[in-house]
């Protein structure tokens, strides 16, 4: 079982394979499955698999894989319905708009951290994202440097990044690894897998134990965590209540400060390779909005903005690998299917809109890229607010471009994702710079201190 970068051994395998015993296409010349020590594992080659499978038959394929490395992923059940319906209620589209606010001070704060640092903006990207969520669940502002909200959710994340590739250990395939004592050499994952389940406790409950002291202080502010601890019911089932709210606060986070940042990530990526996709954005937006930044409200305006977001979702996935479900599904050839998007490999937007509008018979990402069927990810319009919201602002008052050699010539970029539960390009370089003098004084304009 590859380790690295799979997604695209599977591809290459359903291409070799179908090829090779297919003398013509088929229905099912699409799947295919090989043994991986025992392990059964079977990769859908198409998107018309994944949607056949995970969304039409989803009531069979909803589980989790068995990663002995993982506790975190919950098997399909009551248990797992229980927490959906208590994190929807928080998620649902009728409700993220009131979330907004913060959305669109982050991004504005976002711009000022770009316009500072530009050459920190991975960190910024990153940073933003936290910030978001950060204050929506917990009522928390983050701090820019040594948070340790922070630090704590991105060392729990890069131990469940590590852990979630299959094969990666030996433990996922042989379940019996996990008894042999921690003392024999060999058994390093055990200390990697205590320590990770360590950190994972102290996200769940310092931030909630914080808003609960809060609450009783009369101090807390208006978050999710709030609104959950307010309407948790009392008697007996009180304290199972409010483990599924915690848990929910905490799933909430580890997401929203993660999934998008690769999307966003790649967005930039794309930008500095593509300088006509960047100038037919502008010009939207100068048409659309007149000395500010854009909002929520000139969203239904922008397509050409819309069309950006989805294409910076499917052009480089950030689950390139699913493992949502039992059967391991490669993601990369469901959102590059060049049956469903023709030269799945350009960044190209223009495959969204049709007479200059957002095409409705395209197939929006989403439906790939948040998971399938019923463990489709439920913040994911959140998520997909937040995205467009720092792909509008960024656009709005900044060029992005290519990095240059000694010679001042552009440097050819090159999209390259790295392994992981969620893939993220390959740090690169790129400039960024404000579009003018009128861009650069309405970033500094916008009145928004961070910390």
């Amino acid at each position: 079982m590859p380790t690295e970068q799979p997604w695209l051994v599977y591809d290459s395998s359903c291409h070799i394979y179908i090829s090779s015993f297919s003398l013509k296409q088929t229905l099912d010349s699409d799947i295919i499955h090989f043994n991986g020590i025992g392990q059964p594992v079977i990769v859908l080659g198409s998107a018309k698999r994944c949607f056949d499978l995970f969304d039409k038959r989803s009531a069979i394929y909803s589980d989790p894989p068995r990663l002995s490395m993982i506790l975190e992923l919950l098997p399909y059940g009551p248990w797992l319905k229980r927490h959906r319906k208590f994190f929807v209620q928080y998620f649902h589209p009728n409700v993220v708009p009131k979330y907004r606010p913060v959305q669109s001070r982050e991004a504005q704060i976002f711009t000022r951290r770009l316009l500072g640092s530009p050459e920190n903006f991975s960190h910024h990207i990153r940073h933003t994202f936290a910030a978001m969520i950060m204050d929506v669940s917990y009522g928390v502002r983050v701090l820019e440097k040594g948070d340790l909200h922070t630090l704590t959710a991105e060392e729990a994340f890069s131990s469940l990044n590590a852990a979630t590739v299959p094969g990666a250990f030996l433990v996922d395939l042989f379940s019996v690894l996990k008894y042999i004592p921690s003392l024999i050499p060999g058994t390093g994952f055990k200390r990697l897998a205590e320590h990770a389940a360590k950190v994972n406790t102290v996200m769940a409950t310092c931030p909630w134990d914080a808003v609960k002291e809060a609450l009783k202080a009369g101090t807390a502010v208006p978050c999710i965590s709030t609104s959950m601890l307010e309407f948790l019911p009392q008697g007996e089932n009180r304290a199972e209540e409010e483990e599924i709210a915690r848990n929910c606060a905490v799933v909430s986070y580890a997401g929203g400060a993660n999934t998008r940042v690769s999307t966003v990530r790649a967005f930039f990526l794309a930008m500095a390779m593509s300088p006509e996709v960047q100038k037919k954005a502008r010009t939207e937006l100068d048409a659309v909005i007149d000395g500010r930044l854009p909002t929520f409200e000139d969203r239904p305006q922008l397509p050409s903005i819309q069309a950006i977001v989805q294409e910076a979702m499917r052009w480089q996935q950030v689950t390139l690998l699913a493992v949502s479900h039992a059967s391991m599904a490669d993601d990369e050839s469901i959102l590059h299917d060049p049956v469903m998007y023709p030269k799945p490999f350009d960044f190209n937007p223009d495959r969204f809109l049709k007479d200059g509008e957002i095409n409705p018979e395209a197939r929006h990402p989403n439906q790939a890229s948040f998971g399938f069927g019923r463990r489709m990810c439920p913040g994911r319009f959140f998520s997909d607010g937040s995205v467009y919201i720092i792909v509008a602002s960024t656009l709005s008052v900044f060029s992005i471009q290519p990095p240059l050699d000694e010679q001042g010539n552009p440097i050819a970029l090159e999209a390259v994702m790295i392994t992981g539960l969620l893939s993220y390009p390959r740090p690169y370089p790129c400039r960024i710079s404000p579009r003018s003098p009128a861009a650069k004084k309405l970033i500094r304009d916008s009145g928004l201190e961070y910390y």
